[in-house]
């Protein structure tokens, strides 16, 4: 990364680790005296084994530094016994230390390009957040890097620090912030709001690096069958399957058995994906009514009740739970109620509602889902859940029949080992309280943070997602150009979509692994973006 001629990069050469221990001998002995002198004029950091130094160079010479370093005690915790008190849960904390500039330099160019390059590294390798404790000689110049000090002032009475902290995501934002070119960040540091892929731990991706093995292995068929044995367990579903394909494949199972059902169908619209169904269905010749309404408004249940008895011979019923495009939320509760009172097989595509809300689907005849969305694994197993005993059919497409699958023990054609070892391991991984706790908080914080600055959501409260947040932008704030620019600023939103682009509609999904200060972050720099249209 350049600016203005300068470069930055983390420091890996004996002449630049030399020229560290110099600048850190002028900064913290001869300019703020925290040491003492020595006749080589060179200080090296007590820590300088752990320490990363993400250094700023100008035709080879070091001009800036700053250090990061992760092991506990931080040196923080020396000057402050009661450190943890003060730091917040849910975070992964690196200590910032030995930022020093060569007072020619010190400019707000080289202080953002060097904070912003050592933050987007930071954030790749895996931290939230960072704690330092800079000098109160340049208070005000933390504070405008985004630094917020807590507790009381530590240090001697000749140096004198301020105990800091800073949210990573937010200084990837300092470059606009301070009105000045912004660098693009790299996407592996970039927050991840999208609703896929998302950001998976490193168990998953640690199971899906596993040397491939048969699908006809004892060990996999293993893996297969407690997977399903979990997500029964978490969908109060009898059956689950995994097919090897996208959400498409599996909304594709539920409309092939749909076609060997008796009657007719009523398929609920109120968004894309309810129009998908609609498009699932007309592709697999059903006989159907769709029942539309606005995109972001939940169904009256009384009209759709009204709708089914005003329609002889319906036989099912199927709608999203969440619908993504808006991110309504579905009442799947008042549907499977109508539907149970009329002996009506209710199917219900829940995409992005399973691993993010809770999801009963013991009285539901299908349902779908996937393994990228709410379940934080990598996409590419596409999942029908189900709870007759259904016997192989031969109306239906072999590689489609649900029943043939269940006679196979669930795998009757090749299947991905990697896929699934990841599935799995993302499922043992997952703590339901915890994590739909976790989504419904970092829900608020964006809703309540946007509204507060005049920036609506798209749904009531009452009835939205909380993995979802939508807002439809003005005309005059393109939500591509709006997107592209959050995207440079280290955040990746939901906004390419065609769906989305005609609608200007830009999306932040909680269904990755997110911090409260990742959602703090955007909602402050959203609101940034909108309001001043930068």
């Amino acid at each position: 990364m350049a600016t203005e001629g300068l470069r930055f990069k983390i420091a890996s050469l004996a002449s630049e680790f030399d020229q560290i221990h110099r600048l850190n001998y002028r900064t913290f002995v001869e300019e703020i005296p925290q040491h003492p002198s020595n006749p080589a004029r060179a200080l090296v950091d007590r820590f300088h084994t752990e320490n990363t130094y993400y250094i700023c160079l100008d035709s080879g010479r070091l001009v800036g530094m700053l250090a990061v370093r992760d092991n506990r005690p931080f040196s923080l915790d020396d000057k402050m016994p009661d450190l943890d008190r003060w730091l917040p849960p849910g975070e992964s904390i690196c200590e910032i230390r030995l930022l020093a500039v060569e007072p020619e330099y010190r400019r707000p160019t080289l202080f953002a390009g060097l904070l912003h390059f050592a933050a987007s590294e930071c954030i790749r390798r895996g931290y939230t957040m960072g704690v330092a404790s800079g000098t109160v000689r340049q208070t005000h110049l933390y504070q405008h890097m985004g630094f917020i000090p807590f507790g009381e002032e530590v240090g001697s009475a000749d140096a004198r620090y301020q105990p800091m902290s800073l949210s990573l995501q937010a200084a990837l934002s300092l470059f606009s912030r301070l009105k000045m070119e912004v660098p693009e960040v790299p996407p592996s540091a970039a927050a991840n709001f999208l609703p896929g892929p998302v950001a998976v731990s490193p168990a998953v991706r640690e199971a899906f690096g596993k040397p491939a093995i048969s699908h006809r292995a004892e060990a996999f068929l293993e893996t297969v069958e407690d997977t399903r044995s979990i997500l029964r367990d978490l969908t109060k579903a009898r059956h689950a399957e995994l097919f090897l394909g996208s959400g498409t494949l599996a909304n594709d199972v539920a409309a092939a058995h749909l076609r060997v059902q008796e009657g007719s169908g009523v398929i609920l619209s109120n968004g894309e994906f309810g129009e998908r169904l609609v498009d699932h269905a007309r592709r697999m010749a059903l006989s159907f009514e769709v029942l539309r309404v606005p995109w972001g408004e939940p169904f009256d249940t009384a009209l759709v009740e009204a709708n089914i008895a005003a329609t002889p011979g319906i036989g099912w019923l199927w709608s999203t739970h969440c619908e993504t495009s808006s991110g309504i939320l579905n009442d799947v509760g008042a549907l499977a109620e109508i539907c149970g009172r009329r002996g009506i097989k209710l199917c219900l595509d829940c995409t992005s509602s399973l691993g993010t809300v809770p999801v009963d689907l013991s009285e539901v005849f299908l349902a779908t889902s996937v393994s990228g969305k709410g379940l934080a694994s990598y996409p590419g197993i596409s999942l029908v859940f189900y709870n007759d005993a259904l016997e192989p059919d031969e109306r239906i497409p072999r590689y489609l029949d649900l029943g043939y699958y269940r006679s196979k023990r669930g795998v009757p054609f090749t299947h991905s080992s990697n896929l699934a070892g990841a599935l799995h391991q993302a499922l043992r991984e997952l703590d339901p309280p915890v994590r739909f706790e976790t989504i419904r908080r970092q829900h608020t914080i964006l809703r309540d943070e946007l509204t507060r600055c005049g920036i609506a959501v798209m749904v009531d409260e009452r009835h939205a997602a909380p993995a979802v947040v939508s807002v439809q932008l003005p005309p005059e704030r393109p939500s591509l150009e709006l997107g592209e620019a959050l995207e440079r600023r280290g955040f990746l939103l939901s906004y390419r979509s065609k769906y989305l682009v005609e609608r200007n509609i830009i999306q932040a999904c909680l269904m990755g692994s997110l911090t409260d200060g990742q959602c703090h972050s955007l909602a402050a720099q959203l609101t940034r973006t909108i309001l001043a249209g930068a």
